[in-house]
């Protein structure tokens, strides 16, 4: 499909997956900067169902999450139009909040998605997710890869 067409609000988002008939995964974030991690996570999360949604963190909550003043890099619409431009993923939004745990229980996922950064964590949606018989995935963590530690590399290399 044509990247903006994987653009949605969130009540286009919950229209989309009343439409969906198999197994639906959803994983978020930032996506600053895209970066190998970003992309195991999603090519991992879209093999784990049929279809996949990725909400993306708005400038606000991004920087909410201690990501810095000057985080995003990348503003909002700019990020989520490089996610929709993934083979991997199907539909995309954003949310303002510092969780997408209202966001998983508005679009009921089967299938929750992260990277093993979060294991042993309680995972924000992880209870709507398990109370309808859906499962959890951690997709392993790349090393070396990150969007602060590329920053960090472009400043080490122009400072």
């Amino acid at each position: 499909r044509p990247t903006d067409q994987k653009l949605m609000t969130l009540d286009m988002a919950k229209a989309w997956r009343q439409r969906q008939t198999g197994v639906v995964a959803f994983t978020n974030g930032v996506f600053d900067l895209m970066h190998p991690g970003h992309i195991q996570v999603l090519e991992r999360a879209r093999a784990e169902g049929d279809c996949l949604i990725v909400a993306v963190n708005d400038d606000d909550s991004a920087r909410r999450l201690a990501k810095g003043p000057s985080r995003p890099i990348m503003k909002l619409k700019a990020r989520m139009r490089v996610v929709a431009g993934m083979e991997s993923a199907d539909c995309v939004l954003a949310f303002a909040e510092n969780t997408p745990e209202y966001i998983v229980g508005e679009l009921e996922p089967d299938v929750l998605v992260k990277g093993s950064d979060y294991d042993g964590k309680k995972l924000p949606g992880e209870l709507q997710v398990f109370s309808r018989g859906g499962r959890v995935v951690l997709v392993p963590f790349v090393e070396g890869y990150s969007t602060s530690s590329i920053i960090e590399q472009i400043r080490a290399t122009t400072g």
